[in-house]
Formats: structure tokens, sequence, C-alpha cells
């Protein structure tokens, strides 16, 4: 089976652009932008030789996953634009609720039972399952003339693989069970996202996006560690505000608000970073 576009996301005028291997799909879609694509654009590809994660870090891609971008050009706020990452969270977590049968990847963070969620959105651009990280979502933007700026929404799946080296548990759709392959869960996620999109709706609709996703937060409520640049902060995860910022509680009562850090949850949370 080929890559292809859901029927509802060709109608909104989005374009695929398929690779049977590449080096990143988000360097390829910002080469793009600046050389003036309009937009709406997804890079797809089975195989990613050098993806990127997170701070620099390297984003392992074996032939069968997922690496799946969608070049957004906007004239709005950056802080906005930030909030894609959601939007894409939450979009994925759906697509993987359509193609994974139900009975399968059914416990949740710690071998709890999670519900009706067996996917779990991790602040700020992590997809768990079982508790294990499963794909990453990772932001990248460029300006551009006349204002305007291109945000890369990459979109990195393990579906046959994962990598076993890492100090927090990872894991693929093929390890838990499930037998879709990177074409299928492109073409449900494809459909997702026009959803979630018109919902978010240029950040207009971010209030809507915040609610779904603490639906599916992974560790609300419970003990949290988050390392800052260096440092590690404790608490309870409250809650996230009004522009996706990560709110927990102290063990004194203060409110702290997070914009950027690594968070961990239970067990490591309370033996430290």
């Amino acid at each position: 089976m080929a890559f292809r576009l859901a029927p509802t996301s060709a109608s909104e005028g989005f374009r695929l652009e398929a690779h049977d291997s590449v080096g990143s799909t988000n360097t390829v879609a910002l080469d793009h932008a600046r050389a003036g694509d309009p937009g709406k654009l997804w890079v797809v590809s089975k195989k990613q030789e050098s993806g990127r994660g997170r701070r620099g870090r390297a984003w392992v891609s074996p032939e069968g996953n997922l690496a799946a971008t969608l070049l957004v050009i906007t004239g709005g706020e950056l802080r906005l634009a930030a909030t894609l990452g959601f939007v894409a969270g939450l979009s994925l977590a759906d697509a993987l609720d359509a193609v994974v049968p139900k009975g399968r990847i059914a416990i949740g963070l710690d071998g709890a039972s999670q519900g009706q969620n067996r996917f779990e959105l991790k602040w700020p651009n992590d997809v768990l399952a079982s508790g294990a990280k499963l794909a990453g979502i990772l932001l990248e933007s460029a300006m551009l003339d006349g204002g305007r700026f291109a945000v890369a929404v990459g979109i990195g799946v393990n579906v046959v693989a994962h990598p076993t080296d890492l100090p927090y548990p990872a894991t693929s759709l093929q390890a838990l069970g499930a037998t879709c392959d990177a074409e299928t869960l492109f073409l449900a996620l494809s459909d997702a996202w026009s959803e979630n999109a018109r919902l978010w709706d240029e950040g207009r609709g971010l209030s809507a996006i915040r609610r779904r996703w603490l639906a599916r937060a992974a560790g609300l409520g419970g003990e949290v560690a988050v390392r800052i640049d260096g440092n590690v902060v404790r608490g309870v995860f409250e809650t996230i505000d009004e522009d996706c910022r990560f709110v927990i509680r102290d063990d004194e009562g203060a409110v702290l608000t997070i914009a950027a850090g690594d968070v961990h949850f239970g067990a490591v949370a309370s033996a430290g970073v």
C-alpha cells in the first residue's frame, strides 16, 4: 500500500510528498517553504536517516516506522503556532484509536488501568502506550519574507521498531501486538489532523484543544518531576494553562507554570531524575 491522503484532507487542499527514505522530513518541509511552497504539504517517509528530537537529540526511525511532517505557512503569532504540537498529539492519538483494534494496548501509565484512553498524551510532545513512548512530535520554524513564517510539524511513530537504549521506556505498535503499518496510520492521521485543525481554527479554538488534550493527559493529578536547564522541580501535575504551559503545585502549595522542560512521572519522579 502506498502513502495517500484521506479524502477529507485532499478535499481541503492538502498535498502529499512521499519518500522511501529521507534525511529528515522536517528539513525537507522547511526547504520547500524557503523555496516558496504555500504550505498544507505533508512530507512522509517509512525511513528517516537523520531525524531530530527535542533539544537536538537524535530520533531513530528505521524502515517501517512513520516519519511525517506537515508544513504550515502562517502570518499569525508564533506563540499560537507553537500550540500546533498539541493539535498533532491529539490527531495522532485519534488516528491510533481508529486503526488499532479495540482490546489492544488496554493498560495505562505504570501498568495502571487508563479507562477509555489506550493512548495518552505526555506534555509537551509525546504519545504513550502502556506508559512507554510510542511517538514524538517536534515543531521547527523558519522566518519567511513578508512577516510570515513556516512551521514544520514533525511526527515520528514507532510502528515496527523502537529504541532499547533510552533512559525511559519506549515501545512500538508491533511490540504491543498491533498490525497497523505506516501507510494505514498516516491515512488516519491526515484525516484526524483535518478535524483537529478545524477545531484549533488558527488558535481561536485553542481552549477546545486544551480540553481535549487534558482528557488524554498522562499523569494528570500525579507526582511529577520536571528537569529545567539542569534543575529539577517536583510537585503534582494539576493542569495545562490557557497557553498549554505545564502547571504543577509543589510540596509547599505554590503553583508553578512551566513553559519548557522534561517531565517524569511516578517512580522516576519520586526517586529523582
